[in-house]
């Protein structure tokens, strides 16, 4: 199947292309502006499906949107329409096109030459009026808001609120794709004129300053954002694709006594806390109990023997455990328990606690797990 996007090199077309080139039988066609004029008619002679992605937001010029919007959209659909068959055109619109703004305006003007190409010929015509796009590699600056205050706060670049109230809607760049990819297998019949991409997400420009702020400061803090959010889980792999070649890693606060060393590795009041340790040969960490709070241990390297007593009884129970065979352990509440290193080198071992540590409610009581009852 032979494939031809318009306007390759941008933000959309970039990530419709990776994913384009994970199928197989595929044969593609890239076309942008700092290509020849002739391989556009060279690919739409011999393209099977065309997404038309190419288009102007932000021209220097504003004839551009004439040109660029409307003229090129003209031309794709006249050399369309001398093909012996019908061929499925895709375009790539904007909920702009409901204003009367001169970007509205071209993008209407573009939706309808191609429903004028769609009656002539039967061709499937899919109309995308898309929202503000975001995601990996959209251009700051100009694809979006979402794009230009991640590349500025991930670089402690201030950026600037006017109206913190004003409420955007967004679609995120990966949804767009699924979308597309799926009229590549759609029955090639008339379609509706205006298709909308599912989830839609909506948020005031002041929401979004306050989450992408928290999103940096987790290299600090370490709370990780409520990835049950939908627009969290979407937002959150956003900014990270904006970081700095250089700031991909971050140090962590390492505490270090007589028993080995212990850093936190994140938290979120969603799911608790996770750290990691290590435990000299010999020694034993714990020997406390909590009311309500819970733990789990797991031995990632090295030999270790966790110890639980419930705290009104005597008898100790055993789990040996193993880096060469990790398990998970529950540690319930009232059980008072400990954790030793029963081998000869360092163990290594992965805690999580269901809340995150309150220093004014630590509900952490010391009693040893071997003593008398």
């Amino acid at each position: 199947m032979k494939i031809f996007v318009t306007g390759s090199a941008g933000f959309l077309g970039r990530n419709l292309l990776v994913a384009l080139r994970r199928l197989e039988g595929m044969e593609l066609y890239e076309f942008d502006r700092e290509h020849a004029p002739d391989l556009l008619d060279r690919y739409l002679a011999e393209a099977d499906f065309v997404y038309h992605l190419a288009g102007c937001n932000r021209p220097t010029d504003p004839k551009e949107f004439q040109t660029v919007n409307v003229d090129l959209t003209s031309v794709v659909c006249e050399k369309l329409a001398t093909r012996d068959k019908p061929i499925p055109l895709l375009l790539s619109s904007s909920i702009q096109a409901e204003r009367d703004n001169p970007y509205g305006i071209s993008k209407r003007q573009a939706e309808e030459i191609v429903r004028d190409y769609a009656r002539r010929t039967g061709a499937p015509a899919y109309i995308f009026r898309l929202s503000n796009l975001f995601g990996k590699w959209g251009q700051p600056n100009y694809n979006s808001v979402v794009a230009t205050f991640c590349y500025n706060i991930a670089r402690g670049i201030p950026v600037r609120v006017d109206d913190p109230s004003s409420v955007i809607p967004l679609n995120y760049v990966d949804d767009v794709v699924r979308d597309f990819l799926q009229l590549l297998e759609a029955d090639p019949s008339p379609s509706e004129e205006v298709w909308v991409v599912e989830p839609h997400y909506e948020i005031s420009v002041g929401e979004l300053k306050e989450r992408l702020e928290a999103f940096h400061r987790i290299r600090d803090d370490l709370q990780l954002p409520d990835m049950n959010d939908p627009l969290n889980k979407v937002l959150y792999p956003t900014y990270l694709s904006y970081l700095p070649t250089d700031s991909f890693s971050g140090g962590v606060d390492l505490k270090t006594d007589n028993r080995g060393w212990l850093f936190e590795l994140f938290k979120s009041k969603h799911i608790g806390q996770v750290f990691v340790s290590t435990t000299h040969p010999g020694i034993t960490r714990g020997n406390h109990y909590h009311d309500t709070k819970i733990e789990k241990f797991c031995v990632v390297s090295g030999e270790a023997v966790i110890r639980f007593r419930q705290i009104e009884g005597s008898e100790v129970i055993e789990y040996p455990v193993s880096g060469g065979k990790p398990e998970i352990v529950d540690i319930p509440p009232g059980y008072t328990h400990s954790i030793e290193n029963a081998g000869e080198t360092n163990m290594i071992c992965l805690f999580w606690a269901g809340e995150i540590f309150d220093a004014g409610n630590p509900d952490t009581y010391f009693i040893e797990v071997e003593s008398d009852k």
